[in-house]
């Protein structure tokens, strides 16, 4: 088996997966008890939370743990129109976000928010531009993602947000960074975002657990109120396995090392799968993980079917929109028969140097079966 659908999630590192075993069979205690062996739970607490935010460059007091990405971002945009939405009543996002971030602004629209949503060019970026010029007086919040997961298109979000700051100054940036971390070198505390999404099961931790950034001086209203842990902003007993395996996910990796070695894969993979003759590479591919790729005129999911066969995991598209057409790939203006028969390939450090001239082999053998 050789595993290509890591943006979708990825193994659970030997670190994390201990980290995990000791917080479910000897501190299992509830951080928030005040005797001993509580006390002892919430030291692992807060030695995870302090190996996220170094991971992050984020002070340790403002990152606060979710159960995965997708909260996060529902945080940070619920929370940020509460506060602003007396203040204007405009939102600026892009047409190729997660849908975690999608189905928020479809809700806020029906709420009477104007939603903006910025096109992406043929390669699926989304230029600072094009941003600055939808940026309004009444913008209270722009959220635009750092990679995107299905093309690897990475936006300029340091840009972006200096121009939000510039010509928008009342307007909260967010960022969903869940394919960004760990892939992209950035610090939270340089790149100028007021909120940022992370997920754990994205870079060796397990599911179930994120967090979200927020900068030191933004009072957000809570997002879950109850016994008042994680500073009030979300109540509830922590999740202390999924934390503390996150934060030893995370500490045992040299991120700027696999980085590289990531790097040099893809370009092995885009390198053999351009010698497949009909297969197109789609969008820029800017990210070291995520290529995009199709086979126009053959089904997507009788690809991967045959890709599956001689022992390749793959995805079609993103794993949270399975069943429909992608509409990353239908807003890059790519053609019905391209989006119908793309995949995408991600790697992480570990995939096999062996693994380009297979995959291209593998994706041979899917036409000949495919057209037989």
């Amino acid at each position: 088996m050789i595993y290509l659908d890591n943006s979708a999630t990825t193994k659970p590192n030997e670190a994390c997966v201990e980290a995990m075993k000791l917080a479910l069979t000897d501190v299992w205690g509830n951080p928030s008890s005040v005797h001993s062996f509580g006390m002892e739970a919430e030291k692992l607490l807060r030695h995870a939370r302090e190996q996220v935010a170094a991971a992050l460059g984020a002070e340790k007091e403002r990152v606060f743990f979710t159960s995965g990405g997708t909260e996060a971002d529902n945080w940070a945009i619920f929370s940020a129109v509460q506060r602003l939405g007396k203040r204007g009543k405009h939102i600026i996002t892009t047409a190729v976000e997660h849908h975690a971030v999608l189905s928020c602004m479809e809700k806020l629209s029906q709420q009477g928010f104007e939603v903006t949503y910025l096109q992406p060019d043929a390669l699926g970026r989304i230029s600072v531009e094009d941003l600055e010029k939808h940026l309004r007086a009444d913008t209270i919040l722009v959220s635009c993602m750092m990679v995107n997961n299905e093309t690897g298109a990475v936006l300029p979000i340091r840009d972006m947000v200096r121009v939000t700051r510039k010509k928008s100054p009342l307007a909260l940036f967010h960022t969903d960074a869940v394919q960004g971390f760990g892939k992209i070198p950035f610090s939270a505390k340089t790149l100028g975002a007021d909120m940022i999404s992370v997920s754990a099961h994205k870079v060796h931790g397990p599911k179930g657990v994120g967090a979200l950034y927020i900068r030191a001086g933004l009072p957000l209203p809570p997002f879950v109120m109850g016994g008042g842990q994680e500073q009030n902003y979300r109540s509830g007993t922590e999740n202390l396995p999924g934390i503390v395996g996150f934060g030893a996910a995370v500490a045992a990796q040299d991120f700027a090392v696999d980085r590289e070695k990531m790097t040099t894969l893809i370009a092995a993979f885009r390198a053999e799968l351009s010698q497949v003759e009909g297969l197109e590479i789609l969008g820029a591919g800017d990210a070291p993980h995520i290529l995009s790729v199709s086979l126009p005129g053959f089904r997507s999911q009788g690809i991967l079917n045959c890709l599956q066969d001689k022992g390749f995991y793959v995805s079609a598209g993103s794993a949270c929109s399975r069943g429909h057409r992608s509409h990353v790939l239908t807003a890059m203006g790519l053609s019905p028969k391209t989006v119908d028969g793309a995949v995408r390939i991600s790697i992480d450090a570990s995939t096999p140097a062996s693994a380009p001239a297979q995959l291209a082999d593998a994706f041979r053998y899917a036409k000949a079966t495919l057209k037989g």
